[in-house]
């Protein structure tokens, strides 16, 4: 999923649409026809800093793409905040688009649904093979042992950026390597009376990614082996409490962004008035609200000890945008050429670049314009010490049930109650039995 990133949506809606008989794009029968040649559909997710500047990057791609094809495309950027709703609606109605942007966390989902197309050994072949992608971007495109239900388009990782004349300010010689490095890095940033940390609060998603990591770094994971949710074991509470403590009980993050969800800590962070953001592919977005790339530095997310890696030294989810078909679009051969064109080497060094993202395609990503110091930070993570999502079919749920627990924690800090290792559990109890039962 992308950096702007505030969807939640019911466990109740999404259970309605799992169990509906889906069909999303505009064509009648379950298969997908060539009934309406000439058009697509295309709904974008905002990956810019608004979707004035989303419109600006696509636009000029998909005039080219009609050049090409013949083929007009007509465009809508879709807000974080509606697409995920959007496409549960679309599923049940059949009144969608052809071609979407989905978060690639959603992947297992909406593919549960039935109404994306399936990206089998065929359908890779007409858009160049499945070996054109790298495998962590793969990772997020399903559940394991399907087909995917996605192909990918933008890769993520986060990362620690770092304002640079506030780290010197401070004495501050070098990023933190650790959380515990961070937290006493925040202290003497406080000191000199600027900002630590900025998060988003109440903005679900980020909830989710950021505690998704923790718990990892503490041996966690979310759902047994069988798939059943398991949000209160001792590694989970204890990589949630980790969290909400670098504002309940580290004082890092200023508990005013227990109320941020629409990027204001990125915002905070460009304009110089807090000292490091954890963010996804951030560059573009920063460069927008004018704060120029020698400004700041990029380093890994900090980890409990030692450096990144795999198992308990995850430092980031395998974050990105994935591509995907409504199985019964009207112009099913368009809309292949359309992940065609959009996959290219020629558009993901196009598209990535206007959003500081990693292209998934490998040719595209040994391209010179992805070698930068800043990106290889993100390379290095998405290839050494990123870890994807649980690709279930309740993930949907699971982001919605546990981001808004994480959430509901930031505002109890926020209105000066405690959080204590019970009130995590009790939080993560109740987040658990908003799940539907196995």
């Amino acid at each position: 999923m992308r950096s702007i990133r505030a969807a939640a949506v019911g466990a109740v809606t999404m259970s309605l649409a799992l169990a509906a008989t889906a069909c999303g794009g505009g064509s009648s029968t379950n298969g997908g026809s060539n009934d309406s040649p000439k058009t697509l559909t295309y709904w974008a997710s905002n990956q810019g800093a608004s979707i004035a500047i989303d419109k600006k990057v696509l636009q000029p791609e998909l005039d080219k793409f009609q050049k090409q094809t013949g083929i007009k495309v007509k465009l809508e950027v879709v807000p974080w905040s509606d697409l995920l709703n959007r496409i549960l609606t679309a599923t049940t109605s059949g009144q969608g688009p052809d071609v979407l942007n989905i978060g690639n966390t959603w992947s297992a989902s909406l593919q549960a649904t039935g109404a994306l197309l399936p990206w089998d050994a065929t359908n890779f072949g007409k858009i160049g093979g499945k070996d054109r992608f790298v495998d962590s971007a793969l990772g997020s495109t399903g559940a394991e042992g399907k087909d995917p239900a996605a192909v990918p388009l933008y890769s993520m990782a986060y990362a620690l950026y770092y304002n640079k004349e506030i780290f010197a300010d401070a004495g501050i010689s070098k990023p933190p390597a650790t959380w515990a490095e961070l937290v006493a890095d925040g202290k003497k940033i406080q000191a000199k009376g600027k900002s630590a940390l900025g998060a988003e609060g109440a903005n679900v998603s980020e909830n989710i990614h950021h505690t998704f990591v923790f718990a990892k770094q503490h041996g966690g994971e979310f759902f047994t082996p069988d798939g059943k949710a398991d949000f209160t074991n001792d590694a989970v509470v204890a990589g949630v409490k980790q969290y909400v403590d670098l504002m309940a009980k580290d004082k890092v993050i200023p508990t005013g962004d227990a109320e941020y969800a629409q990027n204001q800590s990125v915002s905070d962070f460009a304009k110089g008035k807090q000292a490091m953001l954890l963010w996804q592919s951030a560059s573009a977005n920063l460069k927008s609200q004018g704060m120029d790339e020698s400004k700041y530095g990029i380093a890994p997310v900090p980890v409990q000890s030692g450096t990144p890696g795999t198992g308990a030294q995850v430092n980031s989810m395998v974050a990105g945008i994935n591509l995907a078909v409504f199985k019964n679009t009207d112009n099913l051969d368009g809309a292949t050429k359309f992940v065609k064109f959009m996959t290219s080497d020629a558009e993901q060094k196009i598209l990535n670049t206007a959003y500081s993202s990693i292209p998934p395609v490998k040719a595209a990503q040994e391209d010179a314009a992805f070698n930068t110091a800043s990106n290889s930070v993100l390379k290095n993570t998405l290839a050494t010490s990123a870890a994807a999502l649980p690709q279930v079919a309740d993930e949907s749920q699971f982001e919605t049930a546990v981001g808004t627990a994480v959430k509901d924690l930031f505002a109890d800090v926020a209105a000066g109650r405690a959080v204590t290792t019970a009130s995590v559990k009790a939080k993560l109890e109740k987040a658990q039995q908003q799940m539907p039962a196995k």
